[in-house]
């Protein structure tokens, strides 16, 4: 078995929590609204594994799939859509309730904003939805992939128009280029990682995010939960969930919150650990299968959520991702089965060792979980691998 790491967060001394009204119901709420206009837009499926609960001894287990969302075998569409079009909605000075859909893909539009071209660093997910949107407005753009990206994840950029490349550089560096490029080329740059001065698109882009977790509150129609699993890169994801329940609950009433990262990038986990203010990035190859939470350093902003509000930090072998997308392929009893991904995954595979295996029940006590537990889990992508997918799913090799 590989190695599982734990820390619980240490509370702030003076009680100062960082504001995350930004990310709550009402933004939530527009962003879903915004997001309903496309007609690629449907709900993605809240699944509801009773019998996987009962086989780990907890209350509720809810899993958001979001394989089908838009289409594009992943969520980060809802992030870098909602970004974009507060760029040009500042752009042409048009609020967002009225840049409908139509208004966006529209030749109109496209004669007042002229040819731009946006451009993103992503292991997959986040450059497919940026270069989606792009394709959907007739505009250009640019995606750099680190090395080690999956051929198919590359050949489903390209299919909708961009430039995109793999470079010889590590997801980090990556961003790092596409920002020097960005710069001198006048594209508009669009990250899903905040840092000191570029800090409104990546808000942006979790504030579109939240768009998922607003669907799951109106399908479980009032049914609480006690505990969220969110996997992490950069963080940008984990922190808007993270936000939004504690703008929905408050501090003291919001389920606990556990963030998973890869033990080969465990970026959060080292900038918990230290726990001296500053961000602290992970050294070395960064060698793991979880592709979309490959990342070596965290987003400013994520972190001055998870900081406040992220209640257990844990890092975790590839063999998590493992057990977790074989448990969700071959459902138990009448529970639905469910095509996940490496990353996707995770916290599926988390749960299940920590309600198992008894290495871990120092960790899973410290967590807080029981037989009255509900568990709200994300998949947050398909199997966007699939040479990958299936190699894992049948245990084959080479």
């Amino acid at each position: 078995m590989g190695e599982y790491k734990h820390i619980k967060r240490k509370r702030q001394i003076d009680g100062t929590l960082f504001p995350v009204h930004e990310f709550g119901l009402n933004v939530a709420e527009h962003a879903n609204r915004f997001h309903k206009g496309f007609p690629e837009y449907k709900p993605t499926p809240l699944r509801q594994l009773d019998m996987l609960a009962k086989v780990l001894h907890v209350n509720k287990i809810y899993l958001k799939d979001e394989s089908t969302c838009f289409g594009l075998n992943a969520f980060k569409i809802l992030g870098s859509s909602y970004a974009i079009a507060k760029v040009i909605s500042q752009r042409i000075g048009l609020g967002m309730d009225y840049l409908t859909y139509d208004l966006l893909v529209s030749d109109d539009l496209k004669h007042d904003l002229g040819d731009v071209t946006f451009a993103t660093a992503t292991d997959g997910n986040h450059g497919r939805g940026v270069a989606w949107m792009a394709n959907k407005m007739n505009q250009k753009c640019v995606v750099y992939m680190p090395r080690g990206t999956a051929e198919e994840r590359l050949k489903n950029i390209k299919q909708l128009g961009a430039d995109a490349r793999i470079l010889d550089m590590d997801y980090d560096d990556c961003v790092r280029y596409c920002r020097n490029q960005a710069e001198e080329n006048g594209w508009i740059l669009v990250q899903d990682t905040a840092w000191y001065g570029y800090e409104d698109i990546p808000r942006w882009i979790m504030q579109g995010y939240t768009s998922m977790i607003y669907e799951a509150i109106q399908q479980m129609n009032g049914e609480d939960i006690t505990h969220v699993f969110l996997q992490a890169g950069v963080g940008s994801f984990a922190a808007s969930i993270a936000g939004f329940f504690a703008d929905l609950y408050g501090d003291d009433l919001r389920p606990i919150c556990v963030i998973l990262e890869p033990n080969e990038a465990d970026c959060l986990f080292r900038t918990a650990s230290v726990g001296d203010g500053k961000l602290h990035r992970t050294e070395g190859t960064m060698q793991t299968m979880m592709a979309g939470l490959c990342c070596g350093e965290p987003s400013l902003l994520a972190w001055d959520i998870l900081a406040d509000y992220a209640d257990h930090f844990v890092t975790v072998p590839d063999e998590c991702a493992v057990e977790g997308m074989r448990v969700l392929a071959n459902p138990y009893g009448d529970d639905p089965k469910v095509i996940s991904g490496e990353s996707g995954a995770s916290t599926t595979g988390l749960l299940v060792k920590l309600m198992t295996d008894p290495k871990l029940a120092e960790m899973r006590d410290s967590i807080g979980l029981n037989k009255d537990s509900k568990i709200m889990l994300f998949s947050t992508e398909g199997a966007t691998d699939k040479v990958n997918y299936m190699k894992v799913i049948t245990g084959l090799k080479d």
